[in-house]
């Protein structure tokens, strides 16, 4: 079995910082892209940041120049540090893996169980 456990989320002021972590564990294999995404209430869920196996980030257009994510390819955990945080950035954030677990032939997606960010005064 594989989990994803996002920490790190909270209530901060406008214009403040917010550093999420993510870490996998379980029978892994190997791990390749690593991602956030964030849902907001009434919206769908939508892209925040990516860091492909390999390959250069990428970021929502909305978080470019606030957000940045990273790696620790030896930990298996992937960081979001957020800031400038604005009003519009509280959203549940979700932590995304494409991981491959021992014995099994092909990689599969999975989530972690979300962690709020509420930006407010």
């Amino acid at each position: 079995q594989v989990q994803l456990v996002e920490s790190g989320g909270g209530l901060v002021q406008p214009g403040g910082s917010l550093r999420l972590s993510c870490v996998a564990s379980g029978n892994i294999a190997s791990v390749y892209g690593m991602g956030w995404y964030r849902q907001a209430p009434g919206k769908q869920r939508e892209l925040v940041a990516a860091s492909p196996s390999g390959g250069s980030t990428n970021y929502a257009d909305s978080v470019k120049g606030r957000f940045t994510i990273s790696r620790d390819n030896a930990k298996n955990t992937v960081y979001l540090q957020m800031n400038s945080l604005k009003p519009e950035d509280t959203a549940v954030y979700y932590c995304n893996a494409r991981i491959k677990r021992s014995f099994m032939m092909v990689a599969s997606d999975y989530w972690g169980q979300g962690t709020q960010v509420t930006v407010s005064p």
